[in-house]
């Protein structure tokens, strides 16, 4: 019996893909695998821990649960396409400062959470931000320095605003 394909097509930091994937492949498995795009990570396919999580039409989503044929027709952001212009995004350059990284394996799903929190809300509390990656989980930190380095990014991100703002 032959496998049953279906053809999607995907925009994936910025890159438009077009590709003949079976109904049950995951969007991690297909990152992954057919793209190449390791820094998504594979941690628990139940969705508990997040380090697969990734912005899907700028919504955080743990590409564990999702069917790669669920994202035809949607923009993916990766961990990969985080970097501007060849520059750290402030998320990952917060992490790097302020020690928000112990293993790093949960450090990309991290970010991309992050990412959606900031977007919606460039300014939270220390609750917020607490509230806001609840869904991750990282088994090496206390989430202390994962917080400061998000208040970092926000930080970063408003002086970013303001100097762009007054230009």
């Amino acid at each position: 019996m032959a496998k049953q394909t279906v053809t999607v097509t995907l925009t994936v930091n910025g890159t438009t893909h077009t590709a003949e994937v079976e109904p049950r492949l995951l969007l991690v498995h297909f990152l992954r695998e057919h793209l190449n795009l390791t820094g998504t990570h594979i941690g628990c396919d139940t969705t508990h821990c997040g380090a697969c999580t990734v912005l899907m039409n700028g919504r955080a989503v743990k590409s564990c649960t999702v069917l790669t044929v669920q994202a035809d027709g949607a923009t993916i952001k990766t961990i990969e396409g985080m970097a501007e212009n060849g520059q750290m995004h402030p998320l990952q350059e917060g992490f790097h400062v302020e020690h928000g990284l112990q293993c790093g394996y949960c450090t990309p799903g991290m970010i991309m959470r992050a990412a959606e929190l900031l977007a919606k809300n460039p300014d939270p509390t220390e609750d917020e931000i607490r509230w806001g990656i609840s869904g991750n989980l990282c088994r090496c930190t206390g989430y202390v320095n994962i917080v400061k380095a998000i208040q970092y990014a926000a930080r970063k991100l408003r002086e970013r605003e303001q100097t762009t703002a007054s230009s």
